[in-house]
């Protein structure tokens, strides 16, 4: 025989061929198939993400409705604002006072000097209260406003615990209150309050200062007895009584205890009852 003789394999290798390449096939198919349902996927996202961003797109009638809300809420805000700041329609057209008294109502008004014709917001009620708070006779002052037009002072007004009189040549008598500010002149003196006999009044005196701070925490049934006081020091008041008696009271300390020796004390005979020192008042015949 001519020829190379061909080499022949044995089943058993051709069929171990024939089985790989059956088994390569199925895997690219199962790729294939894999491959195909993986696209249809990513398909599917693209179009769901295409079409919710057709519907979070504002159509255009969507888009002039926004755009005419913003405009219109911008308009609002600019006119609140004129008609708050600098429109009439919202400005100061009342002053109520309250709580006046002996000072009349036109005097607190007068000192307040409030704009007429301001917006309410406008107002500077701190610089109001300040000018009302000037005033000798007035105490404390409070300033709001009561929308939409009206501006409302209270004020509440000094309480005279003692007076005194400047004398022959003097201006008159002088009412002073618990805190030893001087702040009302009368021509007359008073009844019923105890007159000062001091050196000098003025809240900057430190006697003037003790001597109406223990005024002020008298029982009421013994300030009534009360007719002249007079100190040297902020520890020596003294008081004389509507009977001529006098009293040594010391500082506007424990108050309650010399009260009650006092009106024992006043039970005996004496001229000068001294309860400075509670724990060991005496009374000087």
């Amino acid at each position: 025989m001519t020829g190379t003789r061909q080499r022949r394999r044995p089943p058993a290798a051709r069929a171990g061929e024939q089985q790989r390449a059956a088994m390569a096939r199925e895997r690219r198919g199962r790729r294939s198939e894999e491959e195909r349902l993986r696209t249809r996927a990513r398909g599917k996202s693209r179009r769901s993400a295409r079409a919710a961003a057709r519907k979070a797109r504002p159509s255009r009638g969507q888009e002039i409705r926004r755009r005419w809300v913003a405009l219109l809420s911008v308009v609002t805000v600019l006119a609140l604002g004129y008609l708050l700041f600098f429109s009439p329609v919202l400005s100061v057209k009342t002053v109520e006072v309250e709580g006046a008294k002996s000072v009349p109502a036109d005097q607190i008004r007068a000192a307040a000097q409030v704009p007429s014709g301001q917006p309410m917001l406008r107002l500077d009620v701190d610089a109001i209260r300040d000018r009302v708070a000037e005033m000798p006779a007035v105490a404390t002052v409070d300033v709001s406003r009561s929308w939409p037009t009206t501006l409302d002072i209270t004020v509440t007004e000094r309480t005279p615990i003692a007076f005194f009189d400047s004398g022959p040549g003097g201006d008159g008598v002088h009412l002073v209150d618990g805190g030893g500010v001087v702040f009302k002149t009368v021509k007359t003196r008073p009844a019923g309050l105890p007159e000062l006999k001091l050196q000098k009044v003025s809240v900057a005196d430190p006697v003037t200062r003790a001597v109406t701070a223990v005024l002020g925490v008298l029982p009421e049934q013994l300030l009534k007895q009360v007719k002249t006081t007079t100190a040297q020091t902020p520890a020596s008041v003294e008081f004389t009584l509507t009977n001529g008696k006098t009293v040594r009271w010391g500082n506007a300390e424990n108050t309650d205890r010399k009260a009650k020796v006092l009106a024992a004390l006043l039970t005996q005979q004496g001229t000068v009852y001294d309860v400075s020192a509670p724990e060991l008042p005496t009374i000087t015949p």
